[in-house]
């Protein structure tokens, strides 16, 4: 049987993600540079058809969305750690904009890589990674992927909490 290594994907997915990866500056305090990072969007395949993008932003918000149209947001009105995370993940992004290369076109990544987006005013960055495959001569590209494995882990403990009836941090 012949195997595919691209992700099936709704109408909802596609434009949820498109809108993430053309979301101005504008709608951010602070002065930002032209290679300043403000956003931070990952492409991460889960299982051979089930595809997760993560939206990362300056202002520490974070949601998931899913090939199959599904969603988690809105936790980092709730989870303070959530919004740290966030934070700390964009802040830190910038280090690995020299690897990166500037995009017109915003394919999905095909098999297990991960795409990281990073949005600035002077446009829309990529690189990839390959988890597990990081060498250990690029600690930038180590840092960034601990950073976002940490907002990822937030947002899963975020969903428990939710799915539990706890209540949140921040009321």
């Amino acid at each position: 049987m012949p195997t595919t290594d691209r992700y099936p994907v709704t109408q909802k997915y596609l434009m949820t993600r498109a809108q993430a990866l053309s979301f101005p500056v504008k709608f951010f305090d602070g002065n930002f540079k032209k290679n300043d990072v403000y956003g931070v969007v990952i492409d991460m395949p889960m299982t051979s058809n089930i595809l997760t993008t993560m939206v990362c932003f300056i202002n520490g918000a974070a949601n998931l969305y899913f090939n199959n149209g599904g969603e988690y947001s809105g936790a980092s009105q709730k989870y303070r750690n959530l919004v740290q995370a966030t934070h700390n993940l964009v802040a830190n992004a910038g280090v690995v904009l020299p690897k990166a290369e500037k995009l017109n076109a915003f394919d999905l990544p095909r098999g297990r890589a991960h795409y990281v987006h990073l949005l600035t005013k002077g446009g829309v960055y990529r690189v990839v990674f390959n988890p597990g495959l990081i060498p250990e001569d690029q600690p930038e590209m180590r840092t960034l992927y601990v950073l976002y494995q940490r907002v990822l882990n937030e947002l899963r403990s975020c969903q428990l909490k939710d799915d539990a009836g706890l209540t949140p941090e921040i009321k």
